[in-house]
Parts: structure tokens; sequence; C-alpha cells
């Protein structure tokens, strides 16, 4: 696939799976649907290597990154995600984890030596600056005190966890670890921890076997975790971890259009007036001037 569709797939992908996760909340803890989504997408990709004869042998080397991989991506930035939605809207947490960017601009040049391109990070600052006016309602609220400090100091924890998994996912991808047997492991590690994290706070067991719940963590695992972290890190090893990472400024547009339809959102004028930062700032950062190395 070209870099373009693969951006496209990730975007819309990623986008549709905040309507999906709507139907995940309810009776079942946020950690058990976490890891009975990754747990599914990775026997998937398992039964996937094993029916094209794909190499699922690695050494423990490995394994061992693979398996922090999976605890930065998979894991640990859930984690933290859910907690800090618990303090902040979800539209504050979509404003600070567009930090990934700029985190990953850093965390590059830090400790894989990629060049800081400024017009990524020229991209990076737009498009946010694009999703603030989107979400100014929400962000108009927020006061930097008590539970709404911490949420915010959690979200950008996450931000923080997920751009590390994306350096170490770009620092396997260099040594030839291929993208399929690299998210099977991944996923596994990321729902073992996962797993381990909800039976150390003591999460009761529970499963919706609702039409709503299935076919929403159906969606989740098949789409949004095996066809579109395929896409994202098939699209890191192509264009850097600092370009590619603007999805996450680009799929929070996407989830609110779906909301639009779906659920009756109404858009305010600075909402409409965000979106075309976003754009601007989406085609700053995949320009051809910041291809230059």
């Amino acid at each position: 696939m070209s870099s373009a569709l693969l951006y496209s797939i990730t975007v819309l992908i990623w986008g549709s799976t905040w309507l999906a996760i709507t139907y995940q909340l309810g009776s079942v803890p946020p950690e058990l649907s976490v890891t009975y989504r990754f747990a599914l997408a990775s026997a998937i990709l398992f039964i996937f290597s094993w029916v094209r004869r794909l190499p699922l042998r690695l050494s423990l080397r490995e394994h061992a990154a693979i398996a922090l991989q999976g605890s930065l991506i998979f894991c640990i930035n859930y984690i933290l995600v859910y907690v800090s939605e618990s303090y902040l809207t979800s539209g504050l947490v979509a404003i600070i984890f567009s930090t990934i960017v700029l985190l990953n601009v850093g965390f590059g040049a830090l400790f894989l030596r990629n060049p800081i391109r400024p017009r990524v990070v020229l991209g990076a600052l737009v498009g946010t600056a694009g999703l603030v006016l989107i979400f100014w309602p929400e962000l108009s609220k927020f006061k930097l005190s008590g539970g709404p400090a911490l949420g915010a100091a959690l979200a950008l924890a996450s931000a923080i966890s997920a751009s590390l998994g994306n350096i170490v996912s770009a620092w396997n991808l260099r040594r030839g670890l291929p993208v399929v047997q690299m998210n099977a492991y991944g996923m596994a590690y990321g729902a073992v921890f996962m797993l381990g994290y909800a039976l150390l706070r003591g999460v009761p067991f529970r499963f919706d076997p609702s039409l709503p719940y299935v076919a929403s963590l159906l969606y989740l695992v098949v789409f949004g975790s095996v066809i579109a972290f395929g896409s994202y890190l098939t699209l890191l090893s192509r264009i850097g971890p600092d370009r590619a990472a603007y999805v996450t400024v680009l799929f929070p547009v996407i989830a609110l259009a779906l909301s639009t339809l779906f659920e009756g959102f109404s858009w305010s004028l600075l909402g409409a007036l965000g979106v075309p930062l976003v754009l601007l700032g989406n085609s700053l950062a995949l320009s051809r001037q910041s291809k230059s190395r």
C-alpha cells in the first residue's frame, strides 16, 4: 500500500474507534475490555502468521524489545488514558495527547538521532491550535487544580508512554523485525501486562454477551488493532515517528464528525474554524519539504 493509503486507513479507523469504545463502557471494567481486545488481536495475528508460514522464532533480546514496546503502547498508554478521563473530558485528553507529535520529534532526535524537521514541528503546533479551538468549550472550563491537574498529568504521561513506544517500535523496525509478528507478540505482552494490572487492582472478571458490546469489541480487535496498528507501524517505518504521529491530531476530527452523525454533536464557530487549522498542520507536517533530511 502507498503511504497515503496507510495514513488514511489509520486516521479513519482510529477516528471511528472513539465511537466504538462508547459501547465498551458499562458493566465490563475497561482494563478487561482492553485485555480482551489485544488478546484476541494477538491471536488473529498469530493465526495469520501460521497460515502464511511467517517465522515466529525470535531471540530473547528481540522478545525483550517487543515486550517493552507492548508494555508502553498496549498497556501503560491505555491505563493512563482511561484513568485521566475519569478527571478530564475526552476533548482535553485529545489535546494533551496530541503532544505526542512533538514528543516523537524530541525522542526521535534523542534516541534515534533523527533530524528535527521544522515543518513537522510547525505543523504539529498549528494542528494542536486547531484542536484547542475545536475543544475550546471544554478547555475554557478547565482549572489546573486538584483532580483536573492530576488528569492532565496522567494524560501527558500517557502521551509520553505512547511516544516512547513509537520510538521503540521504530528501533525494532530498523533492526528488521516484521510488523505482523512484532504486533502479534507486542499485543500479547500488552494483554498479559494489562491482565496483571487488573488482577493487582482486584478488578472483577466480567464479560458482556450483548450484541453492542461484542460487535464493538470485534470492530476494535479487527479494525482498531490488527489493521490500524499494522498500518500505523508500517507508516512509521516509512515516514518516521514524527510525521506518522500526526494521525493523533487528525483522528479526533474524524471522531467528532462521526459524533455529529450518530450522537448529535453540535459544532461551535470556533470548532469550525479549528478544522482548517488541523488540515493545514497536516499539510505542513506531511509536505515534501518536511521529508528532507
